[in-house]
């Protein structure tokens, strides 16, 4: 194949380091220096959830994202066991990135701890690719106390393996045009965009260092992989000219709840729905988002895990349409009939548009195709919102739900 030109850019991809513990040990510096979990409650090794994050001390001990919490507690029953707490994880994400504006106008917010952003022509301002990164790093650390690593590089993948390579709070930078030495020796799961099957399948076919598969002429990548072997042979090679854009686009929205004992009664599953599309609509609103696909997760006393969904002809973040989705969706299941006892049930909201700030949409479409505004329902929903607002988590419907809950954002 034939390399492809890139112009010089200089792109930073700027990665929190253990976001929600980190903030749990800023707020409480009893936390500070001590294994930290966020998550489920383990009760005592008998708890149901997973992990969210752990700090780096906890990560010593084995314990890491998404393990089931009661495997964490059986690694570390001394750590400190705290339920996530998504509203000031938010606010300080918000901060973040205002502090990363003022490098920049633009950014890519990828997930709630990290984001790229495009510094190409701010050297007169703020110094060498070095000195940025260490100003950036210092200001959130000044600011917020928490640290964060830093990737910089001409393109977004490599960016974002060196600040995966520079963890914890490190900083790494690759000279134009020594992208391709510098990822021939990694081994072939740091190359962004290969997923564990892939590297699988690449292993393999003796593909082991980014390096072997950036010194091959690409047709076998391309037999294997079909036109998406071509993209990971440019990746091997440091060719990337994928560029940061400002609005982050949110695949999905959701939570999920893990039963302390398995259900099978199906209108406690009908009232877990209301419960988590409760909270799905308030931080939709909080957001400024609405959604046209809604999906429902359901994981039974097995492990056996399912995913339904439904695209509705509108876009929707109110309550009602989207537990009615969700509710018909468990209705498929016939947990009444058959007696499935259900572990975890999850539901999430994808294919978001965004509001704009005077309330019209960013697809111009307009109001009255999504909720009339004498809806009464609506009416009420928007009272609920501002009192939780108001009042935070005290507020909310009466329904007693026996689980773990977590968020599920993307």
């Amino acid at each position: 194949m034939l390399l492809k030109t890139m112009k010089s850019r200089l792109i930073l991809h700027i990665d929190m380091d253990a976001f929600f513990a980190s903030i749990e040990q800023f707020d409480n510096p009893d936390f500070r220096g001590k294994p930290v979990v966020v998550g489920a409650d383990p009760k005592g090794g008998k708890g149901r959830g997973v992990v969210s994050t752990a700090s780096y001390e906890a990560r010593k001990f084995g314990i890491h994202s998404a393990m089931p919490i009661s495997k964490a507690y059986r690694l570390c029953p001394d750590a400190l066991y705290v339920r996530p707490r998504m509203r000031r994880y938010v606010e300080v994400s918000k901060r973040i990135m205002e502090i990363l504006s003022e490098f920049s106008p633009l950014i890519e917010q990828v997930s709630i701890d990290e984001a790229f952003l495009d510094c190409t022509g701010t050297e007169r301002l703020f110094g060498n690719p070095v000195d940025i990164g260490k100003k950036i790093k210092g200001r959130i650390f000044k600011e917020l106390g928490l640290k964060s690593s830093i990737g910089i590089a001409s393109s977004k993948s490599v960016a974002k393996i060196l600040s995966d390579l520079s963890k914890p709070d490190g900083l790494l930078y690759c000279e134009p045009g020594k992208e391709k030495e510098l990822l021939s020796q990694l081994d072939i799961k740091y190359l962004w965009g290969a997923g564990e099957k892939t590297v699988q399948i690449l292993r393999k076919h003796g593909f082991n260092k980014i390096g072997d598969i950036a010194e091959s002429d690409g047709k076998e990548l391309i037999r294997i992989f079909g036109v998406s072997g071509k993209k990971l042979w440019e990746l091997a090679n440091g060719i990337d000219d994928r560029e940061v854009v400002n609005i982050r686009v949110r695949k999905s929205i959701g939570r999920e709840i893990t039963f302390q004992e398995d259900v099978d009664d199906l209108e406690t599953l009908e009232k877990t729905i209301l419960y988590l599309v409760d909270r799905i609509a308030y931080s939709m609103a909080e957001e400024g988002i609405m959604g046209k696909t809604v999906t429902l997760k359901i994981r039974f006393e097995d492990f056996t895990t399912f995913t339904r969904s439904k695209t509705l002809n509108r876009y929707t973040d109110f309550v009602e349409d989207i537990k009615n989705v969700a509710v018909e969706k468990l209705h498929e299941f016939n947990i009444d009939k058959e007696r499935k006892r259900v572990r975890l049930l999850g539901v999430s909201v994808s294919n978001l548009i965004f509001k704009g700030t005077d309330g019209e949409y960013l697809s111009g479409l307009q109001r009255e195709l999504f909720v009339p505004e004498g809806d009464e329902k609506e009416k009420v929903q928007k009272v609920l919102h501002a009192m939780k607002k108001q009042f935070g988590d005290i507020v909310k419907r009466a329904i007693f739900i026996n689980g773990e809950d977590h968020n599920d954002y993307n």
